[in-house]
């Protein structure tokens, strides 16, 4: 651990980061560390118990949610999520990627739970190089701390759509959709929906999408990494980034499917060795194992590779590697299908995902590798990420 310190605090010392708290298990060995900040304007260490903004690694949670209502057969991969939501019976298309947001063409075939699941629905996100992308963000979908998820999904149904479902990859919001399809179907809320079935369960009693008032002083703050400046600064809330998200603290009614928790290190660990079971460390099943062994294989067709995300920040100079390439995507999840791609580390099956704010989590079901960590830094320099994952397969 003395040797990922020490590269994690490299990163600290060139001001890219203020903090950095990370977990590994591997079988029964367990290996861990905190290093830096919680916050740069008072220095205050980081804490065993620090909480972290999660953003995206909000999506595994709500995959794994709705894939317990498939398994109660509550819910079918290939239903159309307009038999749920009939407010996108009338969906267009974007006649081509380049189009105005105007030209639109006829749906052929209503987006389905397991496009959702996939990101093949056809919807886009605000931080996108696309039109669409570019649309959300001018009527401020999902910007607001205050709004239901019910009205933000609303707001989106009135768009259309960049592609027809299952002709392109392109990750998206599609998750916010499914966490208010979870909602109708449970005649509940997702704060419910995850804290009982999840959450409590796992006696994850850190994580939810409100930090108590008692707790906020252990909460990380966010920053953001300028570019231009080259040091961390507050988020800049130029159009089209990811910090225009709303992300409130003490709003007991808000909820999001693609982002919004809040965790620590250890609760998230928790919920990474279930993935490895399906159950809870003293047996009590959360989802069957062959259930999460199918959402952590590969379901796209050949025809979708390969799969990135472009930001509308994205440089493709010399220096940009593809770091989803050799990855498929699962049911909420990337999987390593070709560890040549990624300069041979890791094993086939690998899966995972990580966060906005350059949070990360890998589970590696043949090594017996659950790894977790945690910082708060959006736009954050990613051979972070890439170090961790380097010393895990070098080391174990």
């Amino acid at each position: 651990m003395e040797t990922l310190e020490n590269i994690f605090i490299k990163y600290i010392e060139k001001e890219k980061y203020p903090g950095v708290q990370w977990k590994i298990i591997q079988k029964s060995s367990v290996y861990e560390g905190l290093v830096g900040y919680k916050n740069l304007e008072k220095k205050e260490d980081i804490l065993p118990d620090t909480i972290y903004r999660i953003w995206s690694m909000t999506k595994p949670v709500v995959a794994i949610a709705a894939m317990q209502l498939v398994e109660n057969e509550k819910l079918n991969l290939n239903d159309p999520i307009n038999s749920y939501l009939p407010e996108f019976s009338n969906l267009k298309v974007l006649k081509n990627l380049d189009s105005k947001i105007t030209e639109v063409v006829d749906l052929e075939k209503q987006p389905t739970i397991k496009n959702l699941l996939l990101h093949t629905a056809g919807f886009s996100y605000n931080f996108l190089g696309d039109i669409l992308g570019f649309e959300y963000d001018k009527i401020n979908l999902f910007n607001s701390s205050t709004s239901t998820l019910e009205q933000e999904v609303n707001l989106l149904s009135k768009l259309p759509l960049l592609f027809q479902p299952s002709t392109m990859w392109r990750y998206s919001v599609s998750m916010d959709v499914l966490g208010r399809i979870l909602e109708v179907i449970t005649q509940t809320t997702l704060q419910e929906i995850l804290s009982n079935q999840i959450f409590k369960p796992l006696k994850m009693n850190k994580t939810g999408f409100n930090v108590l008032e008692s707790d906020t002083d252990l909460l990380m703050n966010s920053y953001e990494f300028d570019p231009l400046k080259k040091k961390l600064t507050e988020h800049i809330l130029e159009p089209q980034r990811i910090g225009n998200y709303g992300h409130p603290v003490n709003n007991l009614n808000y909820a999001r499917g693609g982002h919004g928790l809040y965790s620590t290190t250890e609760d998230f660990m928790t919920f990474v060795q279930m993935l490895h079971t399906g159950t809870t460390k003293d047996g009590k099943k959360i989802i069957s194992k062959k259930l999460i062994d199918f959402m952590t294989t590969n379901q796209l067709e050949n025809k979708l590779f390969p799969i990135e995300i472009l930001n509308i920040a994205t440089n493709k100079d010399e220096n940009y590697t593809n770091d989803l390439d050799g990855y498929g995507w699962g049911l909420g999840f990337r999987t390593l299908m070709s560890p040549e791609k990624n300069n041979y580390f890791g094993s086939i099956g690998e899966f995972g995902w990580s966060g906005a704010a350059s949070t990360y989590f890998l589970a590696d079901p043949k090594k017996e590798i659950s790894a977790v960590l945690m910082t708060q830094v959006l736009n954050g320099d990613v051979s972070l990420k890439k170090d961790f994952y380097e010393f895990i397969y070098t080391n174990y």
